[in-house]
């Protein structure tokens, strides 16, 4: 099967299990690969037989901007669910990470990675 992998989608949002995330907020990175036929693009050249990724990437944006949940696995299935209502991607595969979370002696990122199918 083909996929379109989107990565590098940074934006700042308020999930987080702290009352404080939920207020000041925190970057997210998120890296999507998207399963979609491309043979029919690949054939034509035509951007109406393909998956116009810029959509996708704004979709993310916006759940990422706007969305207040306590945990980043549920961001995570709103990214995987929001993706998975275009009607030419079959599957999704979503990263979530949280650069800087809010764990004393703590410098890693945080990940989240999960599949979902229609």
């Amino acid at each position: 099967m083909d996929s379109i992998q989107l990565t590098g989608i940074r934006c700042y949002g308020y999930t987080g299990f702290l009352p404080e995330e939920q207020v000041l907020g925190q970057w997210f990175e998120v890296d999507v690969i998207l399963w979609v036929d491309l043979s029919q693009a690949g054939n034509s050249d035509a951007i109406e037989d393909t998956l116009d990724y810029r959509s996708v990437i704004a979709t993310v944006q916006q759940l990422v901007k706007t969305s207040k949940f306590a945990l980043v696995e549920r961001l995570a299935t709103a990214i995987a669910d929001g993706i998975l209502q275009y009607e030419r991607v079959t599957q999704v595969q979503v990263r979530l990470a949280k650069p800087a979370a809010p764990i004393p002696d703590f410098g890693g990122k945080i990940t989240i990675e999960m599949t979902r199918k229609k």
